[in-house]
């Protein structure tokens, strides 16, 4: 399980994940930032597996 930070700016959302360099998103809603950073996370980990 790795850690997501979301954060709340004033016109958008924000996540990242300190454990992977790199790995931030930015999204218009919580939810949108909260889809895209399970994709973001889920990407390298798929390709680390092959």
């Amino acid at each position: 399980m790795k850690t997501v930070i979301v954060e709340q700016g004033e016109t958008s959302f924000g996540a990242y994940c300190p454990e992977m360099l790199g790995c931030v998103v930015v999204a218009e809603t919580e939810e949108e930032v909260i889809e895209l950073i399970a994709e973001a996370i889920e990407f390298p980990l798929e390709g680390s597996q092959e």
